[in-house]
């Protein structure tokens, strides 16, 4: 792994790090919104895509008949992650909540708390195998279709 692998993995776990941090700050300080939402936004989702980015790049973006733009791949894998990103992470601040809601234990404090050592631990995970594409195989002896008399 190199340096720029490091940061690059590191970077969703530092958000929530730091949107901890900023806890620490006065309650109507713009700062600390700005990276409690940024990390909410977009941290636990970075750290899941990330995980699975092998398994999404396998299959290649199929595009339109006629391509007039000839970047179509590059550009729908880039929104596909983006999305990803942003639901997963969606997802995520939604199913923590409601699991610290219905164990009466909620807090704005223990919701950022646990999706940045969720965030954290998905940092450490390796990425997910790319699974080999389904083979094609010549049929030998031709279907008829259902319910056709032979």
């Amino acid at each position: 792994m190199t340096p720029q692998e490091l940061v690059v993995r590191m970077l969703p776990p530092f958000g929530g790090w730091l949107a901890l941090a900023a806890l620490a700050l006065p309650g109507g300080s713009p700062l600390r919104g700005a990276a409690v939402v940024l990390f909410l936004a977009a941290g636990p989702g970075a750290a899941a895509v990330r995980v699975c980015a092998p398994a999404l790049g396998a299959r290649p973006a199929e595009g339109p008949v006629e391509r007039r733009d000839p970047d179509f791949a590059r550009h729908s894998d880039l929104l596909e992650r983006l999305m990803l990103t942003l639901f997963l992470s969606i997802g995520a601040v939604m199913l923590v909540a409601t699991v610290l809601i219905a164990t009466h234990t909620f807090s704005a404090q223990r919701v950022l708390l646990t999706l940045t050592l969720l965030t954290t631990l998905a940092a450490f995970c390796p990425p997910l195998r790319a699974s080999p594409p389904p083979r094609t195989t010549p049929r030998t002896t031709p279907r008829t279709p259902k319910g056709s008399a032979q």
